[in-house]
């Protein structure tokens, strides 16, 4: 039978080592991190309890550290807050030094590219807003937007211009801190976001080189319609494809994201390269302890159409059934494996 990669997502309410030992057990085989937010030495505590549980399950599972790389992000939000349906709301830049109270601070590549009109996507598309007009102050330009679909508005979510491909730096300066100490915590993969074309990846692939983490494999999120337009190129680059369908789902119309999915699924099998499909793979057991019927034929034939990973999220990072999680997804993905293997 052919191997299946299958992981989930290091957070709060995994980040036990009892709970990852069973995790372990039950059959996942690696640990994706999240690194958009801060450092490895940030999330000491989790990779030890990572470490930890795999010693006591007797296992090897892979430690992958998913990069801040070119995505924009909102900054700091000091105080919760909601955001109501049809509210107006102030937009300053995240690098100025003084900014209207309650202002929601934005990269200034939202600025650099402004027109009236802009559809906003915050975290992953759940919250939108639509621009009304530039403020442009002696003290610092504000953007004015009306909240098109509201709810709660966290830190350092991502945020993308609807239609438009917008972005930052193929590495950052944390990206560049977490390569140079990928060995030390024990690091085995990086994955690459919103990898642009063959450019991005051979400069991170240089970088992981000069910082001691050449030995990790590098995996390339495919999420941007750059990307998507260059997955050829990438393709041949990468040691594993990620259709992360979260920001796909915002750069393409969302009917036609199953499409894009078997497109990019197909090159992959074609030209040999392993793939990874995720998000929202068991999205319901964030708060269920049973997942939809839907969720479970999605990894299902994800893995039937050669899928040799697949990974959940903030179902194992944040939700309240990261064991049971474990459990379907895992068993869910090797019925589909076997399925494969049957073709």
């Amino acid at each position: 039978m052919s191997t299946l990669e299958i992981y989930g997502t290091l957070g709060p309410s995994c980040a036990d080592p009892a709970i990852l030992r069973q995790m372990f057990e039950t059959g996942i085989t690696g640990m994706r991190l999240n690194l958009s937010h801060g450092t490895l030495a940030h999330s000491a505590g989790m990779i030890e309890a990572f470490h930890k549980a795999a010693d006591e399950a007797g296992v090897h599972p892979s430690l992958l550290i998913d990069m801040q790389g070119p995505e924009l992000r909102i900054g700091t939000i000091e105080k919760s807050r909601i955001l109501m349906d049809g509210e107006t709301v102030i937009l300053a830049r995240r690098s100025a030094a003084l900014s209207p109270a309650g202002a929601i601070p934005v990269p200034g590549e939202i600025f650099e590219h402004y027109e009236d009109g802009m559809t906003l996507l915050i975290d992953d598309g759940k919250r939108k807003l639509k621009t009304t007009r530039m403020r442009r102050l002696d003290e610092g330009d504000l953007i004015e937007a009306r909240v098109i679909t509201g709810g709660a508005l966290l830190s350092r979510k991502s945020i993308a211009v609807e239609g438009r491909a917008i972005t930052g730096n193929t590495l950052t300066e944390q990206d560049i801190l977490n390569l140079q100490n990928a060995e030390a915590y024990g690091v085995t993969d990086v994955m690459q976001p919103f990898v642009r074309g063959a450019a991005d990846l051979r400069e991170v692939r240089k970088a992981m080189q000069e910082s001691g983490a050449g030995r990790c494999r590098l995996f390339a999120k495919i999420e941007n319609t750059e990307g998507l337009a260059a997955v050829e190129e990438i393709i041949p680059l990468t040691d594993m494809v990620v259709i992360a369908r979260g920001d796909l789902g915002n750069a393409v119309p969302l009917w036609h994201l199953p499409y894009v999915q078997k497109e990019i699924s197909h090159k992959c099998r074609k030209a040999g390269i392993p793939f990874m499909v995720v998000t929202q793979m068991l999205a319901s057991m964030e708060k269920a302890p049973v997942p939809t019927r839907a969720e479970v034929s999605d990894i299902f034939n994800a893995v039937v159409d050669g899928a040799s990973s697949v990974m959940v999220t903030g179902e194992t990072a944040s939700g309240s059934y990261p064991l049971q999680v474990a459990e379907y997804l895992v068993r869910t993905a090797r019925e589909g494996l076997r399925y494969r293997e049957t073709l």
